[in-house]
């Protein structure tokens, strides 16, 4: 009998400079995953004319990702994820196409650290820069107000401390290695 072949959708959630897209990139590699960065889908919808986005590039993924798990592609998605409605849609894909869904939440509790990393973080060329930039300090405060409080199932990795290989190891532990 075959082991259950069903990719996995691993979506990683939190606030702008808490790690994400540093460990979803790692994990991306690691597995030889499909990588999905909600920052590059949006930057790519106003680099193409739109005067701003909002749930436009929440859409654009959901379909990219849906793409990609059919055929049985891991996939990685990197977005701030802060509602219950986003954190619903991402299972909607998950079961329409059999996939496993693995929602990771990453935080930074140093809040002192956090600031700074949003503070020192800058667009670079291979974020897709133009007219999207990465949040600034009182930005990032402003999605902590609106980000909601999970009601389901999910996995936490805390950032604050430690390296960004140590938090990659501690990630790989948490999934089960």
């Amino acid at each position: 009998m075959l082991a259950d072949m069903s990719p996995r959708l691993l979506v990683f959630s939190g606030l702008p400079g808490t790690g994400k897209s540093t460990l979803a990139r790692q994990l991306a590699g690691h597995l030889r995953a499909v990588y999905l960065r909600m920052d590059s889908v949006e930057a790519a919808l106003l680099n193409a004319g739109l005067p701003a986005v909002s749930t436009e590039g929440y859409a654009v993924s959901y379909a990219l990702a849906e793409d990609q798990l059919r055929p049985g592609m891991e996939v990685v998605v990197d977005c701030v994820n802060p509602l219950g409605v986003t954190r619903g849609a991402w299972a909607d894909v998950a079961g329409r196409t059999g996939a496993h869904l693995v929602n990771l939440e990453v935080v930074c509790v140093d809040s002192a650290e956090h600031q700074r990393r949003v503070e020192t973080r800058r667009a670079q060329p291979e974020d897709h820069s133009g007219r999207w930039s990465p949040p600034d300090w009182p930005q990032a405060q402003r999605s902590a107000q609106g980000y909601q409080a999970w009601t389901s199932p999910h996995l936490t990795v805390e950032t604050g401390r430690g390296t960004p290989e140590e938090n990659f190891g501690a990630l790989l532990k948490l999934l089960g290695g």
